[in-house]
């Protein structure tokens, strides 16, 4: 057992996935990594379905956990910019194997997502 944070882990697997674990931070820990920066704005518009108040969880969470930052761009009216922290860009291998094997996937079933990728904007 591993204890970390006041929280028991069975193996270094379950502490990643402690950190992007749920349907939303992965998608936002991507985005952030394919685009470097970010408004709650851009993002949101970016995850169709994710309302609010989740989306505003898991940027809490995330910037807790050190993966991503936060920059106050202006305080009237209130805008900030979110961008990967250098332990978000130290799991970019792992963004990008997961988009190759979806990638594959899609295309081994019919689905050229590369070539349509306009048309899931």
């Amino acid at each position: 057992m591993i204890h970390l944070n006041d929280k028991t882990y069975i193996c270094p697997i379950d502490v990643t996935l402690s950190f992007i674990s749920g349907k939303w931070k992965l998608l936002i820990l991507s985005h952030l990594h394919q685009f470097s920066r970010k408004s709650y704005s851009e993002i949101r518009d970016n995850l169709p379905g994710i309302s609010e108040k989740m989306l505003s969880q898991q940027l809490k969470e995330l910037e807790r956990d050190n993966l991503i930052e936060k920059e106050v761009l202006s305080l009237k009216p209130y805008r900030v910019a979110y961008f990967l922290s250098k332990e978000g860009e130290s799991l970019a291998p792992l963004y990008e194997f997961i988009s190759q094997w979806g990638i594959h996937y899609l295309k081994k079933n019919g689905i050229d997502y590369v070539k349509d990728q306009h048309l899931y904007k």
